[in-house]
């Protein structure tokens, strides 16, 4: 009885230990982390949140999930400092014909690019995931060159003529509050089609368009390109820089 007693008392022991961390010392699990709730927000009302993914009352805009603060940085991300410089000269770019978001015919070279500051970026209204950001930072490009008094033009080139008749540029540039000294254009398909070629922004597929904005100083025939999904200050800095070279 006493060696059977004892045989029990060395196995509970030995459990015991083999159940221990190799310190010996019992530590509390640590509980799993809790997943953080998300956040959604207007890209047109950014100050507009909800705890639910929607449409903006303010707008109709689709509801974007907040991305968490990055970590601040020494310097810029490379994604917010990407300007080319490149073989790019006025001369390329066609004076095709084209329809504003009113209806209106316009030459795009001699009408909207001649002796003008520009930028010029690319988007089609159906779009869901990246023209609305483009779109939402051009206005506020828009709204701090009115500040400044920079005499520099917006462009918006549909790259889906077929669909954005001049009606629903109208809608859409109401809908981002889009000032005078925006055009939006479209056009009959060939003839757009061709201007996006010799843009650089010639896409066979609507949904991989670039998301890289023109810049341009006619005057001077200086031209560069910029990430369009960089903020709107580092917007503001390459457009104000480029209207400034003589």
């Amino acid at each position: 009885m006493l060696l059977k007693t004892f045989f029990t008392v060395l196995m509970v022991a030995g459990a015991i230990a083999f159940s221990l961390p190799a310190s010996g010392v019992v530590t509390a699990q640590t509980k799993p982390k809790q997943p953080q709730s998300v956040t959604y927000s207007c890209p047109m009302h950014p100050d507009f949140k909800s705890k639910k993914p929607g449409r903006c009352p303010k707008c109709g805009m689709t509801l974007r999930p907040d991305t968490p603060a990055p970590t601040p940085q020494p310097s810029p991300t490379p994604a917010e400092t990407k300007t080319e410089n490149y073989a790019f000269s006025s001369v390329q770019i066609p004076n095709v014909r084209v329809l504003d978001q009113n209806g209106k015919a316009l030459n795009f070279y001699s009408d909207l690019i001649k002796g003008q500051n520009v930028a010029i970026n690319f988007i089609f209204t159906t779009c869901t995931t990246v023209c609305p950001v483009l779109t939402a930072t051009f206005r506020r490009v828009q709204t701090e060159l009115e500040q400044s008094q920079s005499n520099v033009k917006l462009i918006s080139v549909s790259v889906d003529p077929t669909v954005d008749t001049p009606e629903r540029l109208r809608d859409f540039a109401a809908k981002f509050k889009a000032g005078p000294g925006w055009t939006f254009v479209t056009g009959d398909k060939t003839e757009i089609d061709s201007l996006l070629q010799r843009l650089g922004a010639g896409v066979g597929n609507k949904n991989e368009h670039t998301s890289m904005v023109l810049i341009g100083n006619d005057a001077a025939d200086v031209w560069t390109r910029t990430y369009g999904l960089s903020s709107p200050t580092v917007l503001m800095k390459v457009i104000t820089d480029t209207a400034a070279r003589k």
